[in-house]
């Protein structure tokens, strides 16, 4: 079977002629949590002072954290694993997710830049905002980006965390993406969690424990 990647080392490889450009598509992990944790916490206080009882603080919190769940499945499989014919649409949507499948231990790449996350971030929220209401959408949008926070650390520590022991939860979601990278990249579209992946039966077709994400391979 061909490799499905370039280099599964810890290294990069330029995507833009621009330096200044260069620069904004690498990202160190920690920096979602400084950016997003504030939102977080904000949305909260709102929630809060709006005067929302906690049990219904907490169930909008958790609707949005479902909703989150399957916008992770949905981007990663229909958008990011998206084929266009076009070699300029290629260009971008290989810029987008395939230079990680290519590079997949670029640690500088493994979370979602802020130059995106923050747009994509805001454009959700006023998506939420129509659909849910100007006050709800602040339990709700803490909840969404509680997901998201969890989504990016976790797909950074399945690429460089070492977790033993077989009934370890984060060693198996980090040979569960190791199959996505290393022998179907088009099944196991689910990061942080399988679950929609059952839903859809995109699932792997077998159990292969075999392949793991080794560094210096």
């Amino acid at each position: 079977m061909a490799k499905l990647y370039v280099s599964n080392k810890d290294e990069s490889v330029r995507i833009f002629d621009s330096s200044f450009l260069e620069a904004f598509s690498k990202v160190h992990w920690t920096v979602p949590l400084y950016i997003f944790i504030p939102v977080i916490l904000y949305s909260l206080y709102n929630a809060i002072v709006i005067g929302f009882s906690a049990g219904y603080i907490i169930s909008l919190v958790l609707a949005g954290v479902f909703i989150w769940t399957f916008t992770e499945y949905s981007l990663h499989r229909w958008l990011f694993h998206f084929h266009p014919k076009n070699e300029k649409l290629q260009k971008i949507f290989w810029t987008f997710h395939g230079v990680h499948h290519d590079y997949p231990q670029d640690s500088k790449r493994l979370v979602m830049p802020p130059s995106v996350s923050i747009p994509i971030s805001t454009l959700f929220f006023f998506i939420f905002r129509a659909i849910v209401g100007p006050e709800s959408v602040y339990p709700f949008f803490a909840g969404f980006m509680v997901g998201y926070l969890f989504y990016d650390i976790t797909h950074y520590a399945i690429h460089h965390f070492n977790f033993k022991g077989d009934s370890n939860v984060w060693k198996g979601l980090k040979d569960w993406h190791a199959l996505h990278h290393y022998k179907y990249d088009e099944l196991g579209f689910g990061v942080s969690s399988p679950m929609w992946d059952y839903v859809f039966r995109t699932t792997y077709p077998e159990k292969d424990s075999s392949v793991k994400i080794q560094n210096n391979e």
